[in-house]
């Protein structure tokens, strides 16, 4: 079992910044890819980035692309999610999540074995 916990989100002005940890208990997180992925209020969860578990594969959904970076330090086994030029849009809840699967299943949600509770980002215009 793997526990993950995200670290608290916030309310950033459009344009500002904010990075996201999310923290693992209960087994290494070096065994898995990890991903992020969010939801807005009446929208489907979607991916957002995702990383190898050595960290040096990574893929990011073309809404974050070059504005978000994922990384991952398994020494402290946490990772990370940093985000740049923030928009009204990327408010959400954002949720990290665990998986065993390899790079083309990144972007399913059904790929993924464990999850964090999420953590309200809201970005203000």
């Amino acid at each position: 079992q793997v526990q993950l916990v995200e670290s608290a989100g916030g309310l950033v002005q459009a344009g500002g910044s904010l990075r996201l940890s999310c923290a693992a208990s209960g087994r290494t997180l070096s065994s898995y890819a990890m991903g992020w992925f969010r939801q807005s209020p009446g929208k489907e969860r979607e991916f957002v980035a995702a990383i190898s578990w050595y960290g040096g594969s990574t893929a990011y959904a073309d809404s974050v692309k070059g504005r978000f970076t994922i990384s991952r330090d398994n020494a402290k086994n946490t990772v990370y999610l940093q985000m740049n030029s923030l928009k009204p849009e990327d408010t959400a809840v954002y949720y990290c999540a665990a998986t065993t699967r390899t790079s083309s299943s990144w972007p399913q949600i059904k790929a993924y074995d464990y999850w964090g509770q999420g953590t309200q980002v809201t970005v203000s215009s």
